[in-house]
């Protein structure tokens, strides 16, 4: 990797490239490959600002466990438009920038990712979220067995009936 650029490991919404390429995010994003961290388990329990649960990985320690993902070149320059679109910056951030060594095809990697500070389990994400993850799980050829635990996360509805239609839009 380049000096202005770095790796980084998306599990979430950022995995569907359209989304990760968001004018507010990263549209310098070029795809690698999918990957994946062992020892954690994708859950839906990092608390946002609107009121749902987005994507987290939960350590477990047991290599078994997997969150797969995909993989992207991003330019230094969307580093703190990503931060922010993540919820990193400030001094009550949502989630923490981290480096995590992740498992592609051609080896392991260490990539950028972002793990949840603020947790609650029980909490359900929004229905046009999980579309979003899925998208990217489709996207990046995940394993069926894992798209279709994505596929049977319970939701919750979303009170802002627009927010769903401004969501989709990066897919038209």
């Amino acid at each position: 990797m380049t000096a202005d650029r770095f790796l980084y490991f998306a599990y979430g919404s950022n995995m569907s490239s359209r989304c990760l390429r968001a004018a507010n995010r990263a549209p310098s994003a070029l795809v690698i490959c999918s990957a994946s961290l062992a020892g954690y388990r994708l859950v839906f329990e990092k608390v946002s600002k609107d009121g749902s649960s987005k994507a987290d990985c939960r350590h477990t320690g047991d290599p078994h466990d997997q969150v797969y993902g995909a993989l992207f070149s991003i330019a230094e320059t969307d580093a703190a438009a990503l931060d922010l679109a993540e919820g990193a910056l400030g001094s009550n951030p949502g989630y923490r920038r981290a480096e995590a060594e992740v498992m592609t095809s051609g080896g392991p990697q260490r990539a950028r990712t972002y793990f949840a500070v603020q947790k609650r389990e029980g909490l359900l994400p929004y229905p046009w979220y999980v579309q979003h993850v899925l998208a990217g799980a489709m996207e990046f050829a995940l394993p069926s067995e894992y798209v279709e635990r994505i596929e049977r996360q319970e939701t919750m509805p979303d009170a802002d009936a627009n927010r769903s239609d401004t969501e989709f839009a990066v897919y038209l």
